[in-house]
């Protein structure tokens, strides 16, 4: 094992507002790394280092620290809990050994905390819920178990005891003994959770045979790294109680990384930052190997070497030389000028897969205040796009136009901060509009036969069907490679989806097959770029015979509201397409769940806030995307010349090439 110490790599992860950075703090503090914890509202917190967050008092960037807690060195990163930051979040999720999910006691479970839950699950990362806020007025233990149990799993398990003086939340209890043996005695139900999932338990539950507390132990231990048990923690971070008892329960029951034999290097780059000092950095973890100062590695993604210059890795809130990164460690490693978030170093045999959460539903246009620095606008939007891939930038220079995509209003807030806090540059952005989708009408088939102007030649024939929804596109070849060289068929398929990245609409199309059936090259004629002509003239000829139908993003959602404004919200939501199901009536309280179009509700938060006082709250995740309404017409402007004009278009990629 590399490792000085025992290490846990941990993600937290919650809501917004649920106290996740405040946690934070105070495990710094606990772990000896501040001499005080840092108020999120007074824009002091250690892991808020932009100043749109100590202004905003929210993060927005995952960050990275380091504490050591009996011995065990603990790589922590702190993540964004606003749904516009949520590529943040999934990019964290990838490299995590553990997770801490933060829960408000008094608010509970809230969408952003359900969608960040099925994504740990899908990964199945072993998970401490911790439960904060048990100091509010209106907390209970009781309740939010329930919740997390009907809501998340029937497998959460409280290893801990809330103190109570009268209604006083005065700290917690561990329901394990010091030698981390379990009480049985203080966790009733809990050996029935266990033998649910594992086999000897049960065997032994039923035959009523005595259970040592080591085996029961061991046996939760293991399922809790599975990531089929929960441990559940409560606390009042703000107020420091229950934080060092929450860092007993990481080095208690959340794994350290998997060692392995294999001395072959494996990492993925799961973020990518430039340091005013430093420079561009790629933040690194390792799953197998070692790398050291000098070495030149091998980007399996992109096939191509890089030389690493410097090595840091955090202890505690500085990045310190190192000169190497082993297996199981995090680390920024500098001089990988062509690595790209999401890129596999070396073997990607360990790496997990990334999880989909982000999804941005919303394009803008750019403009610069100064038109004289539209160079540098440029430039910073390239770089901003090199960190967050879902910004997407889509430069036009014939029309000087940037469009990006995004999350929602609160990220324009954040990136009009940063391109003036960090490049000078003042930029307004025009009101978002919805990103839509295409899809095939029917069943069809698209063809190309370019033999003209000499020399060319490439012959496509496409068969074109539509999937389900959210299938994406599937692509496939019944062509011979004696009718069409492997090698042409290869960039046949790399140009399909940039083909598709502009339909009749001028959006995206998505959710169908597309299968070429016929190619034909010429031994003589048959230039290799003739397929990268050819293939978007054969696909637009085949949207053009099918015809495709427009598709609209849907977000699910859950409205609470004053019982007396309940009325008119769902007035409202039947005014916004919304299909939903009965509300639930209780406490004052109207809550209606269900499923609503973005385009008629992006402006709604701002109304029910005005309707209802503030009282009401709209919590919202993407759905998937559905069939517009026959009267909705979205078109977009396309950009280039359109493949459906074939001789103005072969002429003006025919002039690219020669250029």
């Amino acid at each position: 094992m590399q490792n000085e110490f025992n290490r846990r790599n941990i993600g937290i992860f919650a809501h917004v507002d649920a106290g996740k950075t405040t946690t934070t703090e105070h495990m710094l503090f606990h772990g000896g790394i501040l001499r005080s914890p840092g108020r999120v509202d007074d824009g002091t917190a250690a892991t808020d280092s932009l100043d749109i967050e100590k202004e905003r008092g929210i993060s927005v960037q995952a960050a990275m620290t380091s504490l050591t807690w009996k011995n065990t060195v603990i790589d922590l990163v702190d993540t964004p809990g606003h749904i516009d930051f949520s590529s943040e979040v999934e990019r964290s999720l990838r490299v995590m050994d553990g997770a801490i999910l933060i829960l408000s006691a008094v608010e509970g479970i809230q969408s952003q905390s359900e969608t960040i839950w099925h994504a740990l699950r899908s990964l199945r990362i072993p998970t401490i819920i911790y439960i904060n806020k048990m100091d509010r007025i209106g907390a209970s233990a009781t309740a939010i178990m329930e919740q997390i149990r009907s809501t998340f799993s029937l497998s959460a398990c409280a290893v801990q005891s809330c103190l109570m003086e009268e209604d006083l939340f005065i700290g917690v209890r561990s329901l394990w003994q010091e030698n981390s043996l379990v009480d049985q005695q203080t966790l009733p139900g809990l050996v029935e959770i266990i033998a649910e999932l594992d086999e000897d338990i049960m065997e032994a539950y039923i035959n009523e045979a005595h259970l040592p507390p080591e085996q029961i132990d061991l046996a939760f231990r293991k399922l809790v790294h599975q990531g089929e048990i929960f441990p559940v923690c409560f606390g009042a971070s703000g107020k420091g109680i229950g934080v060092s008892e929450l860092l007993d329960t990481v080095i208690r029951f959340l794994p350290p990384p998997a060692q392995t034999e294999d001395l072959t290097v494996s990492g993925v780059v799961f973020k990518i930052e430039r340091n005013k000092t430093m420079g561009r950095t790629a933040y690194v973890r390792m799953y197998g190997g070692s790398i050291h100062n000098r070495d030149t590695i091998y980007n399996t993604t992109r096939g191509l070497e890089e030389k690493v210059t410097q090595i840091r890795q955090m202890d505690g809130r500085r990045w310190m030389d190192t000169g190497s990164v082993h297996s199981g460690q995090i680390a920024a490693l500098y001089g990988l000028s062509e690595t790209h978030v999401g890129d596999i170093i070396g073997s990607p045999d360990a790496v997990p897969p990334m999880p989909q959460m982000a999804v941005p539903l919303l394009t803008v246009q750019v403009h610069g205040q100064d038109p004289a620095r539209y160079p540098d606008l440029v430039a910073a939007l390239q770089e901003l796009t090199d960190e967050d891939p879902l910004l997407d930038l889509q430069w036009l220079p014939e029309d000087r136009e940037l469009h990006l995509k995004v999350m929602g209003t609160i990220q324009l807030e954040i990136l009009s901060s940063l391109l003036m806090s960090r490049f000078g540059l003042d930029v307004v952005f025009d009101p978002p509009s919805v990103i839509y989708k295409e899809t095939l009408s029917a069943p069809g088939e698209g063809f190309i036969a370019y033999t003209m102007p000499k020399p060319c030649w490439a012959i496509l024939r496409f068969k074109m069907e539509p999937l389900p929804r959210g299938s994406g596109l599937v692509y496939e070849s019944t062509v011979r490679t004696d009718q069409l060289l492997l090698r042409y068929q290869n960039e046949v398929q790399r140009r399909v989806p940039e083909a598709l990245s502009q339909g009749m609409y001028g959006w995206e199309v998505t959710d169908l097959r597309i299968t070429l059936i016929e190619g034909e090259h010429h031994v003589w004629h048959t230039h290799p770029l003739d397929f990268v002509v050819a293939t978007p003239m054969g696909i637009m000829d085949g949207l053009a015979r099918t015809g495709t139908k427009l598709l609209e993003p849907l977000l699910q959602f859950r409205l609470t509201v004053p019982e007396e404004y309940g009325g008119k919200a769902l007035s409202d939501l039947v005014h916004m397409r919304a299909t939903f199901e009965a509300p639930v009536i209780g406490g004052g309280r109207c809550i209606v769940e269900g499923q609503l179009p973005l385009a008629t509700s992006m402006d709604y938060p701002v109304k029910l806030r005005s309707e209802t006082g503030g009282r009401g709250v709209l919590v919202t995740s993407f759905a998937g995307y559905q069939d517009c309404p026959p009267d909705a017409n979205p078109t977009r402007k396309r950009r280039g010349v359109n493949p459906l004009d074939q001789s103005k278009y072969i002429l003006s990629v025919r002039n690219a090439i020669t250029s």
